[in-house]
C-alpha cells in the first residue's frame, strides 16, 4: 500500500511536468530541446518532474516576456501621455 502512494504521487508529478513542457510555445527550454525534458522527467523518476517544476518557480525559463507589464512601464504610452498633456497645454 505505502508504494502504491509513491507511485501514484510519482505519476502526478511526471503527468504535471509533461503537460507543462507541452503546453508551453517554445521548443526547447533551458538550453534543452522538448523532448529531452520530456525523457528526463520519464526516467528520472522524482526528479526530472522536480527539477523542471522547480526551474520554471524560479522564473529561470518560463514564458519569455511579452512586453511591459503595467501601461506606466512601456515608453509608447508614456510618450503618448506626454503628447497628449502637451495638446491640452497648447490648447488652454
Amino acid at each position: 500500500m505505502r508504494y502504491l502512494v509513491f507511485v501514484g504521487l510519482y505519476i502526478g508529478l511526471a503527468a504535471y511536468a509533461v503537460t507543462d513542457v507541452l503546453n508551453r510555445g517554445q521548443q526547447s527550454y533551458f538550453g534543452m530541446h522538448r523532448s529531452l525534458w520530456i525523457a528526463i522527467i520519464i526516467l528520472a523518476p522524482y526528479l526530472g518532474a522536480l527539477i523542471w517544476i522547480g526551474m520554471i518557480w524560479r522564473g529561470r525559463g518560463g514564458r519569455p516576456a511579452t512586453g511591459p507589464k503595467a501601461p506606466d512601464d512601456d515608453p509608447d504610452y508614456l510618450r503618448w501621455l506626454r503628447q497628449q498633456e502637451r495638446r491640452r497645454n497648447d490648447d488652454k
